[in-house]
């Protein structure tokens, strides 16, 4: 009996690791592979591969991004094989279960929840008796009606063996994802999170998981993430893993789900001393600051505590932080998620997530969707859609604010420049996000493309239309922000008045002869006038652009910016400014 383990990833670099506990699990006993596509692959390009394949059992694990794929697949795959045994599990069939067996006559079983020992008992009984009574946990058909069997006990972890061991994954670990767990479970009861449905939290042995850890590590794993839902509940156990990678993160990268309001003082300290600069990443989930909506939830969170620990971990510089904010729990209306959005934004996290509930099948928040009057969508992802105190011209609105968030902060391309504006121009940050929003998609610029440079000829207009004040200072930082974007001299700008050659020229001479009245360490790198043609741009802002990124103060004086670029440094481009009093007055 050949078995073949499939699912739909939603992109390419993403790897399954439910596929690799159920091969480990039941691939001695069982002839076993993996089958991985992504959700952009066409259905007959799936559909081919596995019949090619030839298995008597195909598997799919289902989640929300992938599941309306999965049931194109298996329309078809039935339909050329329509001897195989279809099989399902994952969160997104582990609930209402009785659904997706109607809705899908073409799926022969279902494997409730936790899936390794389901799955293999299942194996067992469609290679011997059928029994399939016996099988807890396990959804199936009798005589054209669906049985639905009772739950199976939680697994001792400690009996799955390592599911990061398997030879064919090895040339992939640097350029792939790697998930890892640690612990499964969770402590808290959010009603909108399928985690809350779980009772009580397993760990797998320490001693195994720093075994597999050093295994990825030593064979070029690039970035682990760990999918522990709340990865510092032990305190113990984190501190451990902690050290552990620190002592042997060989350059790898470790991306944790950390509860900030829990993490104990000490713990950060000790990251802050002691970890590597950018081998760690936390995401940190806020949801929101509105204390009724996180009542109403069920959400236990100390916002003062968070934003304490938050805020330690960015001036240490030592960890990447990704915050998280859902759009339309209940209780939360325009006014107060844009409180929420500004609270949370004010910690300036590297990264902040702006997504919108989603009514998850099995949690409490769908089941009372009728008390909070929501509206959603009937297929998955299930994104809401309204309810009684945001309307879905409310989400469209916030849903331009997530467009622009995501193309100017969370990418990073033109920080000065936003932090400014945020800073002297703007009420709050909501208020830029949203008003930019706006004319982007007045403009209609959100059903076309856009390059490096469109970004900030688009943001110029915006400010340029809305008579957005002190625009030389603007200009000035969007200049340095365009140049700090580029691995390489650029070939064009996007703006139209440039210094002449002429003053290039004279400026350029004047930083190789002078040196010293350069900033920061030009005078020992040894540019010549040559090197300075070949590599560098010249530019002339009307502002001390050195003293403003040390002060945050703006002092009218023209200063010359030369960005430098050598790609055979580790940092590329480096950007040095001149005073121009003396030029003026050597001239």
């Amino acid at each position: 009996m050949k078995v073949v383990l499939s699912t739909l990833n939603a992109k390419y670099i993403h790897t399954s690791l439910a596929l690799r506990y159920l091969k480990a699990f039941s691939g001695r006993e069982f002839d076993m592979e993996i089958a991985e596509y992504t959700i952009k692959d066409p259905a007959m390009n799936i559909v081919s591969d596995l019949y090619g394949r030839a298995p008597d059992v195909v598997g799919f694990s289902c989640y929300i991004w992938n599941i309306e794929e999965t049931v194109t697949v298996i329309d078809m795959l039935r339909k050329v094989k329509p001897d195989v045994k279809i099989v399902l599990g994952g969160p997104e069939v582990s609930y209402d279960t009785e659904y997706w067996m109607e809705r899908l006559p073409q799926v022969d079983f279902i494997v409730v929840g936790e899936g390794e020992e389901t799955f293999h008992h299942l194996l067992t009984e469609l290679r011997g008796d059928g029994n399939f009574r016996s099988v807890f946990g396990l959804a199936w058909r009798k005589e054209g009606r669906t049985v639905i069997n009772p739950p199976r006990p939680k697994l001792d972890l400690n009996r799955i063996p390592s599911p990061h061991r398997f030879a064919e994954d090895l040339p992939h670990l640097p350029n792939r994802v790697v998930y890892f767990e640690t612990s499964r479970g969770c402590p808290f009861n959010c009603q909108f999170c399928l985690s809350s449905i779980e009772v009580g939290v397993r760990y797998f042995d320490i001693e195994r998981t720093k075994e597999d850890l050093l295994y990825l590590i030593r064979n070029g794993a690039r970035l682990i993430k760990f999918v522990d839902r709340t990865f510092n509940i032990r305190r113990d156990y984190a501190m451990e893993i902690f050290r552990f990678l620190i002592e042997n993160h060989g350059g790898c990268v470790f991306q944790f789900e950390i509860t900030a309001d829990i993490l104990r003082p000490e713990v950060v300290d000790f990251l802050a001393e002691h970890a590597p600069p950018g081998i760690f990443r936390f995401e940190i989930g806020v949801q929101s600051t509105n204390d009724p909506t996180n009542l109403a939830v069920k959400r236990r969170q100390n916002f003062e505590k968070l934003s304490r620990t938050v805020t330690r971990i960015r001036e240490s510089g030592k960890i990447v932080q990704h915050l998280d904010l859902i759009a339309g729990l209940p209780l939360e209306d325009y006014e107060t998620f844009k409180k929420t959005f500004n609270d949370v934004f004010a910690l300036r996290p590297e990264e902040l997530q702006l997504g919108f509930l989603k009514m998850l099948r099995g949690t409490g928040l769908r089941r009372e969707a009728d008390k909070w009057g929501y509206v959603f969508m009937e297929r998955a992802p299930y994104e809401i859609l309204g309810s009684d105190v945001l309307p879905f011209s409310d989400i469209l609105r916030i849903k331009r604010v997530e467009d622009v968030l995501e193309k100017y902060w969370n990418a990073h391309r033109m920080d000065h420049t936003v932090e400014y504006l945020l800073k002297h121009e703007f009420p709050s940050p909501f208020d830029f996000f949203q008003e930019f929003g706006d004319y982007w998609e007045e403009r209609g610029w959100q059903r076309i493309g856009h390059q490096l440079e469109d970004l900030f000829s688009r943001l110029w207009e915006f400010l340029g239309r809305r008579g957005t004040g002190h625009s030389d200072i603007i200009l000035g930082l969007m200049k340095y922000d365009f140049y700090l974007n580029h691995r390489h001299r650029p070939r064009k700008v996007w703006w139209e008045k440039k210094v002449d050659k002429e003053r290039q020229s004279r400026l350029v001479r004047l930083a190789v002869e002078h040196p010293d009245r350069v900033s920061g360490d030009f005078s020992t790198i040894g540019m010549t006038e040559r090197d300075m043609y070949k590599h560098a741009v010249v530019e002339v802002l009307p502002f001390d652009l050195e003293h403003y990124l040390k002060s945050g103060e703006t002092v009218e004086r023209e200063t010359a910016l030369f960005a430098v670029y050598r790609p055979d440094v580790e940092r590329p481009v480096q950007c040095y400014t001149m005073v121009l009093e003396e030029e003026t007055a050597g001239l």
